[in-house]
């Protein structure tokens, strides 16, 4: 379990982000179209999981918008956005900024991801939802960077995370 704030309280996860070294676990989520995604899907790509909580909140949505800019454009990586919010939610959202160098994908179905990646909020109004989080793995599904934010109101390192992709 890991601790992080939200406005400043404490709030619990339900375990530990995949640490660097670390084989990616598998995953089935849900894409914009219902049709399940795992990560077998993303084989041979270099890929950015932005786990947040909710697409209709600010920094969440500024997650997608930079990661969309900065990370998209990087050669053989994908974005993940991965949310428990409903796959038409973050479509919505998307169309409404122009995003479309990202995938969503959707937890809403079973929360297994997040149980999984440790990032399933256990306490708080956010419980059942993910921390905010991001994970890098490598074209081999090797997890070559993870940051679990601290405040879930502030955003990720992005340099971090692309500078692991160097």
């Amino acid at each position: 379990m890991a601790t992080v704030t939200l406005g400043g309280n404490p709030v619990h996860t339900n375990g530990e982000l995949p640490a660097k070294g670390d084989h990616a676990k598998d995953f089935q989520l849900s894409k914009e179209d219902l049709s399940t995604a795992s990560l077998a899907d993303f084989a041979g790509h270099n890929l950015v999981l932005n786990i947040f909580p909710s697409i209709d909140t600010p920094t969440c949505a500024q997650s997608v918008r930079t990661f969309n800019q900065k990370a998209a454009a990087m050669h053989n990586t994908k974005v993940l956005n991965i949310s428990r919010d409903l796959p038409f939610a973050q479509k919505r959202f998307c169309a409404a900024e122009g995003i479309e160098n990202v995938v969503n994908l959707s937890d809403f179905k079973t929360g297994s991801f997040g149980k999984d990646y440790g990032v399933e909020l256990t306490d708080s109004k956010l419980a059942g939802l993910h921390a905010r989080a991001v994970v890098v793995l490598d074209a081999n599904g090797k997890v070559i960077h993870s940051e679990l934010v601290p405040e879930i109101a502030n955003e990720p390192n992005y340099e971090a995370a692309l500078n692991a992709l160097q």
